[in-house]
């Protein structure tokens, strides 16, 4: 019990979803942590030394370990604080979170990334294809309040990026992916996790969203921008 009182820092950036997810875990266990923005256009030290292969946010710093990679740092959390249990207990159930969120990274999340960089053919395509994978997504949450059933769980967390990113990346790639006459379950789920205090109170500016991924969007295009 000795290592779960150490000291908890997260190494992270402001406008990164796979960050939100660390810190949206740590809120909902209850964990007290100083929380350590990084630019990752100028890198630090600190962030090099504790995550010397991929260099990249977040990294959670638990006393004197380092753990990278958003959804390794979220099952290192669970086992480590038991209290609010964001996997399921059932093996079966477990992998089937772990599927979805394999899915929706690769599916929805790459592909909506994509579609706001893009232009024409290319935006078409991906637009197409992330409304394909939030149909899946619409029929597993069908009925429920949350992807965890009455509370918030590990593919909330993981999926969280929807309900806050998602709209940033519509409006800065000048698209429309998710339709709530076509979605109402995710359009609902979306409602529940804005609102819940633990969550919203971290979320980062619009403004800053929109400064980030228009920032991203001109350099693969440029000529859009004058």
């Amino acid at each position: 019990m000795g290592s779960q009182k150490e000291e908890v820092k997260l190494i992270s950036f402001l406008c990164s979803p796979v960050c939100r997810r660390v810190e949206w875990g740590l809120r909902l266990k209850g964990i007290d942590y100083e929380y350590i923005e990084e630019d990752i256009f100028n890198k630090s030290n600190l962030l090099l030394e504790l995550n010397p292969v991929h260099k990249k946010v977040p990294v959670l710093v638990h006393g004197n370990k380092a753990i990278a990679e958003s959804l390794v740092i979220l099952e290192y959390m669970d086992e480590t604080w038991k209290q609010y249990p964001l996997l399921p207990q059932d093996p079966y159930e477990r992998a089937l979170v772990r599927f979805w969120i394999k899915f929706a990274d690769e599916k929805v999340m790459y592909g909506g990334y994509v579609a706001m960089i893009s232009i024409g053919e290319e935006q078409e395509k991906r637009v197409d294809e992330v409304r394909k994978g939030m149909d899946k997504l619409e029929e597993l949450i069908k009925g429920k309040r949350f992807f965890g059933g009455d509370r918030i769980g590990f593919l909330d967390i993981a999926l969280g990026w929807i309900t806050y990113l998602l709209p940033v990346w519509e409006e800065v790639g000048s698209t429309k992916i998710l339709d709530p006459l076509k979605c109402p379950a995710i359009s609902a789920w979306v409602n529940n996790i804005l609102n819940h205090p633990l969550l919203n109170d971290c979320l980062p500016p619009k403004d800053d969203l929109l400064a980030y991924n228009h920032r991203r969007r001109k350099q693969f295009n440029p000529s859009l921008y004058h």
